[in-house]
């Protein structure tokens, strides 16, 4: 491996798929290190990226013969840039034995749906997020929390120390802009740029797609196909709401995530770590944070998100219900230093109310205290497993 190649979560997961399925797909945000870990971790696979037009012309020529020469492993970026490429790949899978492909892709939609199409049963999917702060590890320790969240975790400003504010302002004017307007066919750049700001500017609040028409002046179909167009670009996510045999008590619309604090900065118009500790929205970056942090825990570890939020009518908020089985886990999540007694009153509203499902409930907070605990313990955001 390359002496330069900061450690991924996944890599474990990826190799004990890899002897199990002829083909890996790897997905996730552009430029979140697909590649590099893939050329690492499968350094004799011989490579091609089909982003390059002069490429998917040289395939397309003989698409089955160059993947039977290259069945022994090979790494295609890119892949859903020639989607006919996965009808080959299924025969040639089917005919080899141990043959091996893995394929990158940063379109979850166009991917997926061909995957799903030509290659079931036959390819294993893995989801790669930017750095985790756990990746992250000791470059960390001596930064400020405002400093993670405006730095976000591409890997081009940990690894390539390429200022932040660079590679949000690239990564938006030459993927947004350019691939998310081709899928949508945005004849309007200005309407959309007015969007893709205001959903940044509703970090961890619920989804409110009458609210963002009337401000951005769209339809709420529309609304919905972008959101959902950015959704599978892997630019934001969402949190469903947690409902599980309590009626209509509660609220019922998920949450708005970025997949990057960074980026998410770089949309608010934030322009350095200063701006930052006194911007209105930091407590909500900060949640986002964290937020993120849960799902690339589950992605890295092969996982689907077991995620949730808790809102009631009464608004009373859990930022995070993990399940697993019929276990639930609470955290609430506070970007405060200091400790207030009062950041344990909803954990302890909802252990009433859900009782013996909750197995733990947690604070996650920015301060130095670490008071674990199967009740309301404390933990500080960088000492997460």
């Amino acid at each position: 491996m390359s002496n330069s190649f900061i450690h991924r979560d996944i890599q474990g997961e990826l190799l004990r798929i890899s002897k199990l399925y002829p083909v890996i797909v790897v997905t996730g945000p552009r430029q979140s290190g697909k590649t590099t870990l893939c050329k690492n971790v499968f350094s004799g696979y011989d490579y091609v990226n089909l982003e390059l037009v002069s490429v998917r012309e040289q395939i397309a020529t003989l698409p089955e013969e160059f993947l039977q020469q290259h069945s022994k492993g090979i790494i295609i970026d890119e892949v859903q840039q020639y989607p006919e490429l996965f009808s080959y790949i299924q025969v040639v899978a089917d005919e080899i034995p141990n043959c091996h492909f893995v394929l990158t892709g940063s379109s979850n939609f166009a991917l997926m749906e061909k995957v799903t199409q030509s290659l079931a049963g036959r390819a294993a999917t893995l989801t790669l997020l930017p750095f985790s702060l756990k990746e992250l590890g000791s470059k960390i320790k001596a930064i400020s929390t405002d400093t993670l969240l405006f730095n976000g975790g591409y890997p081009a400003v940990w690894a390539k120390k390429i200022p932040v504010q660079d590679v949000s302002r690239n990564y938006y004017n030459t993927y947004i802009e350019r691939d998310v307007r081709q899928l949508l066919n945005i004849k309007d750049l200005t309407k959309f740029q007015t969007f893709i700001r205001l959903c940044a500017g509703r970090i961890g609040a619920e989804w409110n797609a009458s609210a963002l028409s009337n401000e951005v002046g769209i339809s709420v179909p529309t609304v919905n196909e972008w959101l959902s167009v950015m959704e599978a670009s892997y630019i934001i996510f969402r949190l469903p709401p947690f409902y599980r045999n309590i009626g209509k008590r509660l609220i019922k619309t998920p949450k708005l995530y970025f997949c990057d604090t960074g980026l998410a900065c770089f949309l608010l118009g934030i322009e350095n770590e200063t701006q930052l500790s006194t911007y209105p929205l930091r407590g909500a970056i900060f949640e986002n944070l964290i937020v993120l942090e849960f799902l690339k825990n589950r992605f890295n570890k092969g996982k689907l998100s077991n995620l949730f939020y808790y809102r009631d009518k009464s608004q009373r908020e859990v930022d995070i219900i993990q399940e697993q089985g019929n276990n639930l886990f609470a955290y609430e999540i506070k970007s405060a230093k200091n400790f207030n007694k009062d950041f344990m009153n909803n954990l302890d509203y909802l252990r009433n109310i859900l009782g013996d499902n909750i197995v733990s409930t947690q604070l996650i907070y920015d301060g130095k205290t670490d008071i674990p605990s199967a009740e309301n313990g404390m933990i500080n955001f960088r000492n997460m497993e």
